[in-house]
């Protein structure tokens, strides 16, 4: 990859995760016509086909192409689908689940993107993130880079991009039944961040920008602009909101009036517009009409097509380049193809391959993770990854709090319970007790919260969030 900030968005989730949380329909009137769209995709799909290794692989040692995951959903193609030379048992969606369970995945030392890359695209692909096998949990693990110090912040602060995808990974990688994972405490928490790194001008970089004005009075750059706003969205805030709409406008006059380029930190490039055409998918606005319809006529998604090589399928990363690039590919289809950040996987083709695959139950002495929060009620949310190893098919939310007491990270998550043993119902949490209508309740999963008991059944993957109120 020759462009300049490789280093910078690729190692994070490359920052990049991608899919669309929000899927928008592109319009029946605009400047690239539904023919011309659906003529994109169908090449663009065909180039990533062509991207596939012999033995079923995208995802390898280094750079690799897996967010064409995220792509292939957007463009309503199953990964489950893909496979070489008719052969689906090298489908890429098991070859990608199967290097996703081994020990030595992602690498010696990981960042927090490197789960959040593996969340966005596992849930493109059909792979519950929490449940990819016995032993691994991306939402667990990217629960474990929760700042303690710094609430809201994934990963060191001072790379925003850590935490902006944090955002889009955990609320955008729903449950198998499409609900959302986390508490509203934590989605508050993340919004908050954003909100607060937000530049004057309307945009963001991957630089953490909170309490530096330097910081949030310098350029804004048009990728992370996309991939914040869409964190926003996802998280349910409105396309009418200031901040969203702030965004917007900030994208609308980097717009280059001949060719419907966003004019980016990095120069003219389908990258960058693929992830501000994200954004705006994922926010509820249209790139062919209205602010981004520039007096010369074009479009974002006009520039896109533009750069693109038919009938071969591949983008241009830049317009003066001469052969197409994998990332810019996949940048640049996912944005014509209606995507934000990452989309629920398309039903299956391929006879008996099903939409969803997952591990269903813990296997009794295979050590995992457990995604869990503690919500006292007062404004102090504890966040962290519980490591432990069961001993059957289910455990209990007892035996949970207690693993979390000594083996959770970052560490303090539980450091009491009441009663620590039996099957009753918990009375107190870190030292504060029920009281009144006021008392400890769990929820799983996204499911209501309901009386907190010792003897919850909690199954493999579930993400657990614990509260005390009414």
């Amino acid at each position: 990859m020759s462009r300049p900030r490789t280093s910078r968005r690729l190692t994070l989730a490359i920052p990049a995760a991608l899919g669309a949380f929000v899927l928008t329909a592109l319009p029946a009137f605009a400047t690239s016509s539904p023919a011309q769209i659906a003529t994109s995709k169908t090449n663009g799909v065909t180039y990533l086909k062509s991207l596939q290794a012999a033995d079923g692989s995208y995802a390898g040692a280094g750079l690799s192409n897996e967010w064409a995951f995220t792509t292939f959903a957007a463009a309503g193609t199953a990964v489950v689908d893909v496979y070489p030379g008719g052969d689906t048992t090298k489908n890429a969606r098991t070859v990608y689940r199967n290097l996703l369970s081994t020990a030595g995945w992602p690498q010696a030392s990981p960042v927090v993107t490197d789960y959040e890359r593996g969340t966005l695209n596992a849930y493109a692909a059909g792979i519950d993130p929490a449940r990819v096998s016995a032993s691994r949990n991306l939402i667990a693990h990217v629960y474990s880079y929760w700042q303690t110090a710094e609430p809201g912040y994934f990963g060191p602060s001072g790379n925003f991009n850590g935490t902006v995808f944090a955002a889009l990974a955990l609320r955008g990688a729903k449950t198998q039944g499409g609900a959302n994972r986390i508490p509203q405490a934590l989605t508050d928490s993340l919004v908050t961040r954003i909100r607060a790194n937000q530049h004057v001008d309307g945009g963001w970089t991957f630089q953490k920008g909170e309490g530096n004005p330097t910081v949030l009075n310098s350029a804004s750059d048009v990728d992370m602009t996309g991939a914040a706003m869409a964190a926003l969205c996802v998280f349910g805030v409105p396309n009418t909101d200031t901040d969203v709409v702030q965004a917007k406008n900030f994208l609308k006059s980097t717009l280059v009036s001949g060719t419907g380029a966003f004019n980016s930190l990095y120069g003219v490039n389908t990258s960058s517009n693929g992830w501000g055409v994200a954004g705006l998918n994922a926010c509820g606005f249209n790139p062919q009409t209205g602010d981004f319809l520039t007096g010369s006529g074009k479009t974002p998604i006009d520039f896109l097509i533009a750069n693109q090589y038919n009938p071969a399928g591949g983008f241009k990363y830049k317009p003066a380049d001469t052969s197409p690039t994998a990332y810019a590919s996949i940048d640049a289809l996912r944005a014509v193809a209606g995507g934000g950040f990452t989309t629920a996987p398309p039903a299956p083709v391929t006879p008996g391959a099903p939409q969803w695959v997952g591990q269903s139950t813990f296997t009794a002495g295979t050590a995992t993770k457990l995604a869990m929060t503690v919500d006292d009620g007062a404004g102090n949310l504890k966040v962290c990854s519980v490591s432990f190893t069961p001993t059957g098919t289910t455990t209990t939310l007892g035996d949970v709090l207690g693993a979390a007491a000594t083996s959770a990270a970052p560490s303090g998550c539980v450091t009491s319970v009441t009663p620590s043993s039996g099957t009753g119902t918990i009375t107190a949490v870190n030292g504060k007790a029920n009281s009144g209508s006021n008392t400890w309740k769990v929820s799983v999963d996204g499911s209501a919260f309901a009386g907190a008991a010792r003897n919850k059944v909690i199954n493999v993957g579930d993400t657990i969030a614990l509260r005390w109120g009414v």
